[in-house]
């Protein structure tokens, strides 16, 4: 087995509540043909090269940090999905069953803008391809943010919004911004306070919001199937990533965990190349939402993977294992 640490670059900066990227780096291993990769987000404090480090120890310790158990565990399905002519979906299907539709239309993100014009005619233009458009709010300045959403619905008045705060609201914040926002029909409203905050705080937020409010789901609050019993009473629908979960089997118990608890799923992924995206995408048949567009901020993707159509929908690559392929 070897491991490598790979740096995507950036096509534009990437603004989100915990701060503003140019490249991100992501851990890649790989045995023979097959390879598999996790990235590294700055707000979760794992150093790359102490990571690669612990990798190249001629003995692994039981404990990896979350982006090498991930890694691993994706090499480890890649393999046997190439030895059994299987996709990394079959592994899903035999824990989930069937699913009960198709996958969920695709959508593209947008970071926290800086310019409203340049940002309306942006999501006009992506608006045309895809009906599904992630704003990132939490700026730090709630005019902005409303002031973001408010272009945004008039640039693509059809469109399906989700509105990803990631947690840069505090408490007595959040609840008049969901109740303005929801003037606007979002589709969902993620991770509207910080992660910070336990599951009183999520009682205390729905306590006061209307009966109507938008449907909130919560992002990194929740961090395995473990953590979802907590908050199911006072979330509508949870993120799973892969990432979080550390690998694609606790995704996959994630995912049943929210089921059990009748909440929704958005699938979703970290700004990695298409090798990552196309590793979550193999649980998209289970999700009401994605959010798999990662690899469309990196300028040096290295990979081909899932694609989407014309009308924005997700195109799965016809190979076994993971599926995508290095360029």
């Amino acid at each position: 087995m070897h491991a490598a640490l790979h740096t995507l670059h950036l096509a534009e900066p990437f603004r989100i509540a915990h701060g503003t990227s140019t490249t991100r780096q992501v851990l890649r291993v790989s045995e023979g043909d097959h390879m598999a990769e996790a990235p590294f987000v700055p707000y979760y404090g794992e150093d790359p090269e102490q990571t690669l480090a612990i990798l190249q120890r001629s003995i692994l310790p039981p404990v990896l940090p979350r982006t090498a158990s991930l890694a691993l565990n994706l090499l480890r399905h890649d393999i046997i999905g190439h030895a059994t002519q299987q996709p990394l979906s079959a592994f899903a299907r035999s824990a989930l069953g069937e699913p009960v539709r198709q996958p969920p239309p695709g959508c593209r993100s947008f970071s926290i803008p800086t310019d409203l014009t340049v940002f309306a005619e942006k999501v006009s233009a992506v608006a045309e391809q895809f009906r599904v458009l992630k704003l990132k709010l939490g700026s730090g300045d709630l005019g902005l943010d409303l002031a973001t959403v408010s272009v945004a619905r008039m640039a693509a008045p059809d469109a399906y919004l989700l509105i990803d705060v990631n947690g840069g609201w505090d408490l007595l914040e959040a609840a008049p911004m969901i109740e303005k926002i929801a003037h606007y029909g979002p589709a969902l409203i993620e991770q509207p306070i910080h992660h910070r905050h336990g599951p009183e705080a999520w009682e205390e937020l729905r306590s006061n919001l209307p009966g109507d409010a938008p449907p909130i789901f919560a992002d990194e609050s929740i961090q395995s199937a473990a953590d979802i019993p907590a908050l199911a009473d006072f979330i509508d629908g949870v993120n799973i990533k892969l990432l979080k979960c550390g690998s694609f089997d606790a995704a996959v118990a994630a995912i049943a965990a929210a089921r059990q608890h009748s909440l929704q799923i958005l699938l979703g992924c970290m700004i990695e190349s298409s090798l990552g995206t196309t590793a979550a995408a193999h649980l998209a048949p289970w999700a009401d939402w994605i959010d798999l567009d990662g690899h469309f901020y990196v300028a040096n993707d290295d990979f081909t993977g899932i694609q989407y159509d014309a009308r924005g929908e997700l195109v799965m690559p016809d190979h076994p294992g993971i599926g995508a392929t290095a360029k």
